[in-house]
């Protein structure tokens, strides 16, 4: 597996194929009514200051993705759900990052539905990366968007997360805020 970050902008190939990836998961597979073009989903909060980590096996092939943003700049959260803080103060913060975009499926692999394949290997270490990414970058917190099946992965990593409130559902899907604390899964 190789994990790839970049501030700015991926290559340009990874960076499609990472879009497509995104479109796979998210519109096809779980059914978000998300923005997408030229099969590839993205939004508004892929921008310059945005960084990604995508993981490929050993052929290419995308079996993972991540997207990290500042909270000092528009984010998911904040823009589009911030009722998930139930009227807590929104994070606004260069010390605060938003991660958001969090998938680990192999399309690839042997036998089963693309959901059976959900992979927890790629998903730890991409996690884990992801964290640490948001760390060097100077990021004391981590907040997500996340669907609430994320807590056993938070919880199998060892990671320290909590709910920031509890879980609404939103367009039929439960979704819920969740911080992560940086310094000490870092």
């Amino acid at each position: 597996m190789v994990i790839t970050g970049s501030e700015l902008v991926l290559p340009q190939d990874i960076y499609r194929k990472a879009g497509q990836y995104r479109q796979k998961v998210f519109v096809e597979t779980l059914g978000w009514d998300l923005q997408t073009r030229d099969g590839m989903e993205l939004d508004q909060f892929d921008r310059p200051d945005t960084l990604y980590l995508v993981s490929q096996d050993d052929d290419g092939i995308v079996n993972g993705c991540a997207r990290l943003l500042p909270t000092h700049q528009p984010y998911l959260l904040g823009e589009v759900f911030p009722e998930l803080m139930q009227g807590q103060a929104l994070p606004r913060s260069p010390d605060v990052w938003e991660l958001s975009r969090f998938a680990a499926v192999d399309f690839h692999a042997r036998g089963g539905s693309a959901l059976a394949q959900f992979s927890s290997g790629i998903a730890v270490q991409l996690l884990r990366q992801a964290i640490n990414c948001a760390a060097a970058h100077g990021a004391k917190r981590l907040i997500t968007v996340s669907p609430i099946g994320i807590e056993r992965l938070l919880r199998h990593t060892g990671v320290h997360a909590h709910r920031a409130g509890p879980p609404m559902i939103i367009d039929g899907h439960p979704i819920f805020a969740c911080w992560i604390e940086v310094d000490e899964a870092a």
